[in-house]
C-alpha cells in the first residue's frame, strides 16, 4: 500500500537501510582521507614550518633570511635560465618531431617514436649519467678525439633536461596536431593555397593551444627536477639541489621548507595556465575528425625527418651507453665486456631493487582502486560535492615531487602525530608515489567515466542490481583499457621516480632511483649505470606487459566477452 492511501494513524513505515547510498559514500570518504592527510596535511605542515622561526613564534623571519642569501638568488637566476632555455629547445624540437610523426610522410616513424619513449622508462638522471659517459672528462668522445670538454654544469644540465623532457612535448603537441581535420587542408588546396601558408594560417593556429601546454609542462617538470640536477650540474646550482642541501646537508628544514614554497609559486602559476590551455583543447569535438594522411613532399619532409632521426639517435645514444658501460669492465681503460658491475657493492645488494618493485605494486594497485573508487563516487553525487573533489583531486600535479617529499618528512617524522608510524616504511613511499601522480591517474580514469554509456547502469539498476555489483560488474569491465594503462602509468612511474622519495629514504629502505644516485656520488658510476640498467629492463617488461593486456582487452571486448 502507498503512503499516499495508508490508513489514517498508520505510522509510515521507516526507510530501510540504503546500502547504495552507503557505497557511494564510502567510494568518496575513502579516497577523499586519503587526500586530506596525505596531500593537504602534508602541505599545510610545510606552509607552516616556513613560518615558524627558531624561538617557536610564527613570522617571515625565514623568508627574510632566505631573501638575503645570496645562494638562494643564485639558485634562482640559474633555475629561471636553466628553465627557459630547456623549455625553448624542448618544445621547438617536440614541435618538429610531431610534424615530422603526425603531418609528413617518411619511413622509420617507429624508431622515432620509440626512441621518443626511452626517457620516460628510466630515472631521471640516467640522461646524466649517459651524457658522462658520452661527453664527459673520461668520456667516449674526448677520448677518441682527444679534447677536454667539460660536460658538467649549464651546457650538460641542458642537453639533460632537454632529452628528460622532449616526451612530454611531443606528445602533448603531437595530441593536438591530430586534432587537424584533413578536410581543411583538402579545402585549402583546392583554393591554390601554398604549402607555407598552409602551416603559417591552418596548421600553427591549430596547435597553438597544444605548444603552450608543452611549454607550461616542460616548464614545470624541468624547474622541479633534481636527478639530471644531482648528477650532472656540477657548480651551477638550481632551486632543487638548493632544498636538498638545506634539508639533508645542513639539516635546516624550516629554510628547506621556505624555498620550498618559493618553488611551488612558480609551478602553481605554470599548472594553472596549463590547465586552461588544456581545457581550450578537450573543447574541440574529435568525432568527425578526418585523419591527415600525409603526401611526400622533399622540401617539408626531408628536412624534417634529418632533424628527427638525428634526435632520436641522440636520445638511443644516450641511454644505450649507459647500458654499454654497465658491461664495460673498467671504464674507460678495458673495454672487455662482464658482468662484474652487476655485483653491486651497496650492503643491501639489490634488495632495493625488489624493494622498488613491491613499493610500485602498492601504489599501482591501491592507487588505481582509489581513483576508480573516487570516480564512481563523484559520477553519483551532487554537484556540490563533486565541484570541489574536482578542484582537489587535480591539485597534486601542481606540486613538486620535492616539495612534497619534503612535507612527508616534515609530517611523518614527528612523533606529535600517530601517522609517526609509517615514517621509513615502503608503505608511506608507495603513498607518496601514488599522491605525486595522484591528478594524471585520476584524470584519466575521469575520461574513461566520461565515456561510459549511462544506458548500462540504467538497465544493471532496473534489474535490481546494487551500486557494488555496478561497478565491479558494469562500470569496471567497460573501463578496463583505462584502468590497466592507470595501473601500469603507476607502476612505471613509481620505479624510476626520484624526487619524491630522496627524502624518504633511509639506511635500512632505499629505492631503486636513490640507490643508483648513491652509487654515483661515490664514485661507482658503472656500477650506477648496471643499476640503471636493472631498472630499466623492469620498466620495459611492464610496459609489454601494459601492451599485452590491452590486446588481450580489447579481443575479449571484440568478442562481446
Amino acid at each position: 500500500m502507498s503512503d499516499a492511501t495508508a490508513p489514517t494513524g498508520v505510522p509510515r513505515p521507516r526507510r530501510g537501510f540504503d546500502a547504495n547510498r552507503l557505497f557511494v559514500m564510502v567510494c568518496i570518504g575513502i579516497p577523499l582521507i586519503g587526500l586530506v592527510l596525505f596531500f593537504v596535511y602534508p602541505m599545510a605542515v610545510v606552509f607552516l614550518r616556513s613560518i615558524t622561526q627558531p624561538d617557536g613564534s610564527y613570522g617571515i623571519g625565514n623568508y627574510v633570511q632566505v631573501l638575503q642569501t645570496r645562494g638562494f638568488w643564485r639558485a634562482t637566476q640559474h633555475s629561471l635560465v636553466m628553465t627557459g632555455a630547456t623549455t625553448l629547445v624542448s618544445v621547438t624540437a617536440g614541435f618538429l618531431i610531431a610534424l615530422g610523426l603526425y603531418r609528413c610522410s617518411f619511413r622509420g616513424k617507429w624508431i622515432i617514436r620509440g626512441a621518443i619513449i626511452l626517457p620516460l622508462l628510466a630515472p631521471s638522471l640516467v640522461q646524466g649519467l649517459g651524457l658522462i659517459f658520452l661527453l664527459g672528462r673520461n668520456g667516449l668522445v674526448n677520448r677518441f678525439f682527444g679534447t677536454e670538454m667539460d660536460i658538467y654544469g649549464f651546457w650538460g644540465l641542458l642537453i639533460a633536461n632537454t632529452l628528460y623532457a622532449l616526451p612530454q612535448a611531443v606528445m602533448i603537441i603531437g595530441a593536438a596536431l591530430v586534432l587537424l581535420d584533413a578536410r581543411v587542408y583538402e579545402a585549402a588546396e583546392v583554393m591554390g593555397t601554398r604549402p607555407l601558408r598552409q602551416f603559417r594560417d591552418l596548421t600553427l593556429p591549430a596547435a597553438k593551444y597544444g605548444i603552450l601546454s608543452a611549454t607550461f609542462v616542460v616548464f614545470t617538470i624541468t624547474i622541479t627536477d633534481f636527478g639530471n640536477a644531482a648528477v650532472i650540474g656540477g657548480d651551477y646550482s638550481v632551486l632543487a639541489t638548493e632544498i636538498y642541501s638545506q634539508v639533508v646537508g645542513q639539516r635546516n628544514f624550516n629554510l628547506g621548507a621556505v624555498v620550498g614554497i618559493m618553488l611551488l609559486l612558480p609551478t602553481v602559476l605554470s599548472y594553472y595556465i596549463e590547465r586552461q590551455t588544456s581545457r581550450r583543447m578537450s573543447n574541440k569535438s574529435t568525432s568527425d575528425i578526418q585523419p591527415f594522411i600525409p603526401s611526400f613532399t622533399a622540401v617539408r619532409d626531408i628536412p624534417i625527418a634529418a632533424i628527427s632521426f638525428v634526435i632520436a639517435a641522440g636520445i638511443i645514444a644516450v641511454i644505450g651507453i649507459v647500458i654499454y658501460a654497465s658491461f664495460v669492465t673498467l671504464w674507460p681503460y678495458n673495454f672487455a665486456l662482464s658482468f662484474r658491475h652487476y655485483q653491486l657493492e651497496l650492503a643491501s645488494g639489490y634488495s632495493s631493487l625488489w624493494i622498488t618493485i613491491a613499493i610500485s605494486i602498492g601504489a599501482a594497485v591501491g592507487g588505481t582502486l582509489a581513483v576508480f573508487a573516487l570516480g564512481f563516487g563523484m559520477r553519483h553525487a551532487s554537484g556540490l560535492i563533486t565541484q570541489p573533489l574536482q578542484v582537489l583531486a587535480a591539485m597534486p600535479a601542481a606540486v613538486p615531487g620535492l616539495v612534497l617529499g619534503l612535507a612527508y618528512i616534515m609530517t611523518f617524522n614527528s612523533t606529535a602525530t600517530p601517522l609517526y608510524l609509517l615514517y621509513g616504511t615502503a608503505t608511506l613511499i608507495a603513498i607518496v608515489n601514488f599522491y605525486h601522480y595522484h591528478t594524471q591517474a585520476f584524470l584519466t580514469v575521469q575520461t574513461g567515466f566520461r565515456q561510459f554509456p549511462g544506458a548500462l547502469e540504467e538497465a544493471a539498476d532496473s534489474l535490481g542490481a546494487g551500486m557494488g555489483r555496478v561497478a565491479r560488474d558494469v562500470v569496471a569491465p567497460f573501463m578496463t583499457p583505462m584502468l590497466v594503462s592507470v595501473l601500469f602509468f603507476l607502476f612505471m612511474r613509481s620505479m624510476v621516480t626520484l624526487s619524491a622519495v630522496v627524502f624518504l629514504s633511509t639506511p635500512d629502505l632505499s629505492v631503486a632511483a636513490v640507490a643508483i644516485l648513491r652509487l654515483d656520488d661515490s664514485g661507482r658510476t658503472s656500477q650506477a649505470a648496471a643499476f640503471s640498467a636493472c631498472v630499466m629492463l623492469v620498466v620495459v617488461v611492464a610496459l609489454l606487459l601494459m601492451k599485452g593486456a590491452l590486446y588481450w582487452s580489447g579481443r575479449r571486448r571484440g568478442r562481446g566477452v
